[in-house]
C-alpha cells in the first residue's frame, strides 16, 4: 500500500469500529453508551469526509484536471451518508432503536461500497498521481 491508500484505509477501519460499537449499543437499547458513541462516529466520519473534500479531492483534481470523475461521485456519496447520519441522529434523540438499526444497515451497505471504490481505485490513482509527494498531501490532511 502507499501513503494515501494506507492512511485513509486505516481511517476507514477506525470509523467502522466506532460505527460497530454504536450499533451494538443501540441494538441493546444502551442509550447511555450508544448516544455518545454515535456522536463520536458522526464526528469521525465527518472528519474523514473533510480530509477528502478539502485536501485530497481538490489536490487530485488540480493535479489531473479530472473534476467530474471519481471525486464527484465520492462527494455525492458523502452527501447521501450525511443525510443518513442526520436521520440516525434523530433516531438516537428519540430513542428509536428500530429506526436507527434500519438506517444503520443502509449506511453500512453504502459505506462498504464507497470504501471499496476509494480503497481499490481512487486512493491508488491519487497515490500514483502524487508519487513521492503523497506524504505531503497526507500531512495536510492530518492538519485538519
Amino acid at each position: 500500500m502507499t501513503a494515501i491508500a494506507e492512511t485513509l484505509t486505516i481511517d476507514h477501519r477506525r470509523c467502522d469500529d466506532i460505527f460497530a460499537d454504536a450499533e451494538a449499543a443501540v441494538a441493546k437499547s444502551d442509550w447511555q453508551h450508544g448516544d455518545p458513541v454515535f456522536k463520536e462516529f458522526s464526528q469521525a466520519l465527518e472528519h474523514h469526509f473533510e480530509m477528502e473534500e478539502s485536501v485530497l479531492f481538490p489536490g487530485f483534481e488540480e493535479r489531473t484536471g479530472q473534476t467530474m470523475g471519481p471525486t464527484q461521485m465520492m462527494r455525492q456519496e458523502h452527501i447521501q451518508m450525511r443525510a443518513l447520519l442526520g436521520e440516525m441522529g434523530q433516531a438516537v434523540a428519540l430513542r428509536d432503536r428500530e429506526r436507527y438499526l434500519g438506517l444503520a444497515e443502509t449506511l453500512m451497505m453504502i459505506m462498504q461500497q464507497h470504501n471499496m471504490k476509494e480503497e481499490q481505485i481512487l486512493y491508488r490513482m491519487i497515490d500514483q498521481a502524487f508519487g513521492d509527494e503523497a506524504l505531503g498531501l497526507v500531512e495536510r490532511m492530518r492538519e485538519i
